[in-house]
C-alpha cells in the first residue's frame, strides 16, 4: 500500500510496499513511516494521505497521538480515503473508534500467528526462518536442514579449536588472516539475505558473538530446539530467554555437525571460564577443577607480568567471598604434573592388564551405583505418582468448569497452576532418566577408555585433548597444614568411566 504526502507545490510518493516488504502496520519502525514522520518534523509535509487508518498505523493510542496531537501540531491535514477521514473537515467522532479495532485487528492476527508457530513447533518443526551456518535447505524438502560442505567444515573447526584451548579472540584473528568469509556476508552472497547485516567491505570479518553463538547452539549436535525466546506482546519487538522447562527439544532431526561429547565439553568450558585471558588463551581446566570442600570451581590467575611458573589457581568461592572456603592455592604447573602422571599410570594399567583393570574399574564403582539406582528410582516413582495425581486433579477441574461447579476463570487459575506443576515434575523426571541411561552406559564407558588408553601410548604434556578424552572432574583439597611450602595439596580425579 503506498503513502501519499503532499509537500508545497507537488506530490511526493513513498513506493515502500509495506505488504510485500513484510511490514505490518502495528510496526512503527516500518522504512516508509520513518522517512514520512521525519519530512513532517522538518516542516516539508502539507498533507497525508492514506488509503485508510491502518495503514497509518494498528496500534490506536499511537494512531490516535498522530491524528489528534502531532499532525495538528505541525499543520498538517490528513485524509484516510476509505474511512471518509478528512482533519480539515473535523476529526470524525468514530475515528477513534476505528483505530481500536484495527489494534485488535492486528493483536488477533498476531494471536493466530502464534498459535500456528506454537503448533509447528510443537511438531517438532524448526519454527526460525534463518538457515544456521554450516546447514543449507534440503531442495527436496525445504523444511529438513542438511549439511552445507562449505560452512560445515569450518563449523567444525571452530569447535575442536576451542575445545583444544584457543580462545574466540584467537579464532576470529585466525579466520580473518585465512580469508575466510563470515557467516553474514556468506548468506548474503549465497542467498541475497541481509540478515546478519553483512558487512560488505570486511567480508572476512568474524565477531566474537558470532563465533560464541555458534559454539552454544546445540542445532549443530542434530537437534531442534524451539521456543528458546519470546516476546511479552505483539507491540514489543524485543526477544525474551525463555526458561529452559518451557524450551522443546528434539533430538536426531538432522544430520549432525558436532558430536555430543565434543558439544558438551564446550559447554563445560563456557561454564568453567566464560572469557579467555589477555594473550587470548583458554584455561584448559576450565569446567573440569572444583574444591574439594565448597564446590566452587578453581579458577586460573595468570598475566603477561607473571611467569609461566607462577600460574595458579584459587577456589572461586573464597575469592568472592561466597562461601568460608580458604584459597585451595596449587600452581599450575604442580597441578599438571600430578593429573599427567596419574593418568599416564591409567592408561598403563588398562593397555598392559586390559580385563583387570576392567574388572577393577567397574567393581569400584558398583556399591556407589547400587546406591544411586535405590535413590533415584524412589525419586522416579514418586515423582510418577505425584503426575497422574496431577493429571486427575486437572481432568477433574474441567470436569467441574464443564458442569458449572466452578467458574471458567478460576478454572484457568487452578488449572494453569497444576499444569505448571505438571511440567516441573515432568522435566524433573526427565532430569533423572537420562542420570540412570548414563550410569547404564558404564560399562561402554570403560571400555571406550581402554581403546583410548591404546591410542595415546605417549604423553609428554597435559594437553586439553588429553583432559577432555579421560578426565571427567578434578577435585583439589587444601592443605593439611595451611600455607605449607612442602605440604602438598591432596587432589582427587574422577576418570570418564567414573560416574
Amino acid at each position: 500500500m503506498n503513502m501519499r504526502i503532499g509537500l508545497q507545490n507537488h506530490v511526493r510518493i513513498l513506493s515502500q510496499k509495506l505488504s510485500e516488504n513484510g511490514y505490518s502496520g502495528a510496526n512503527f519502525n516500518r522504512p516508509a513511516y520513518k522517512e514520512m514522520m521525519y519530512e513532517v518534523e522538518c516542516g516539508n509535509v502539507s498533507t497525508v494521505i492514506v488509503k485508510d487508518q491502518s495503514r497509518l498505523g494498528r496500534d490506536y493510542l499511537q494512531t490516535g497521538m498522530l491524528m489528534e496531537v502531532i499532525f495538528p501540531q505541525y499543520d498538517v491535514r490528513f485524509i484516510a480515503i476509505n474511512d471518509g477521514v478528512d482533519s480539515d473537515k473535523g476529526i470524525n467522532d468514530f475515528s477513534g473508534i476505528k483505530n481500536y479495532f484495527n489494534d485488535l485487528y492486528a493483536r488477533d492476527t498476531s494471536k493466530k500467528i502464534r498459535a500456528v508457530k506454537r503448533a509447528i513447533g510443537e511438531r517438532g518443526e524448526r519454527v526460525g526462518t534463518t538457515i544456521p551456518y554450516g546447514y543449507m535447505k534440503d531442495p527436496e524438502n525445504p523444511k529438513k536442514l542438511i549439511i552445507d560442505p562449505q560452512t560445515a567444515p569450518i563449523v567444525k573447526r571452530i569447535f575442536e579449536m576451542y575445545s583444544n584451548g584457543i580462545g574466540i579472540v584467537r579464532i576470529c584473528n585466525k579466520f580473518y588472516s585465512e580469508k575466510i568469509t563470515s557467516p553474514s556476508v556468506y548468506l548474503f552472497n549465497t542467498t541475497g539475505s541481509r540478515s546478519g547485516k553483512p558487512d560488505l567491505s570486511r567480508p572476512y570479518n568474524w565477531v566474537t558473538t558470532t563465533i560464541r553463538r555458534i559454539l552454544s547452539n546445540q542445532i549443530y549436535c542434530g537437534d531442534t530446539v524451539n521456543f528458546k525466546t519470546y516476546s511479552k506482546s505483539n507491540k514489543l519487538k524485543k526477544r525474551i530467554k525463555n526458561s529452559p522447562e518451557n524450551i522443546l527439544i528434539f533430538k536426531d532431526t538432522h544430520e549432525a555437525i558436532i558430536d555430543r561429547k565434543t558439544f558438551d565439553l564446550v559447554q563445560k568450558h563456557f561454564e568453567g571460564r566464560k572469557r579467555p585471558d589477555k594473550q587470548g588463551e583458554m584455561d584448559k581446566y576450565a569446567g573440569y577443577l572444583y574444591c574439594g570442600e565448597c564446590g566452587s570451581r578453581l579458577y586460573l590467575h595468570r598475566a603477561k607480568t607473571m611467569k609461566p611458573e607462577q600460574n595458579n589457581f584459587m577456589c572461586g568461592g573464597y575469592q568472592s567471598r561466597t562461601t568460608d572456603c580458604t584459597s585451595h592455592y596449587i600452581r599450575e604447573q604442580v597441578l599438571d604434573k600430578i593429573v599427567l602422571e596419574q593418568l599416564k599410570t591409567m592408561t598403563a594399567k588398562a593397555r598392559e592388564n586390559t580385563e583387570e583393570f576392567y574388572a577393577m574399574a567397574l567393581q569400584n564403582g558398583e556399591a556407589e551405583a547400587k546406591k544411586f539406582y535405590r535413590q533415584t528410582e524412589r525419586e522416579k516413582q514418586q515423582i510418577e505418582t505425584r503426575i497422574s495425581q496431577v493429571e486427575n486433579i486437572i481432568r477433574c477441574l474441567y470436569e467441574d468448569r464443564a458442569t458449572g461447579r466452578i467458574t471458567p476463570e478460576r478454572y484457568d487459575t487452578m488449572a494453569s497452576d497444576y499444569e505448571q506443576e505438571q511440567e516441573e515434575l515432568t522435566q524433573e523426571l526427565k532430569s533423572i532418566t537420562d542420570k540412570i541411561s548414563e550410569m547404564d552406559m558404564r560399562d561402554i564407558y570403560v571400555k571406550e577408555f581402554i581403546s583410548k588408553a591404546k591410542e595415546y601410548i605417549e604423553m609428554s604434556k597435559l594437553t586439553p585433548e588429553l583432559l577432555r578424552t579421560f578426565i571427567r572432574r578434578i577435585e583439589v583439597f587444601e592443605k593439611e597444614e595451611k600455607y605449607s611450602r612442602t605440604c602438598g595439596n591432596t587432589i582427587k580425579i574422577y576418570h570418564t568411566f567414573q560416574i
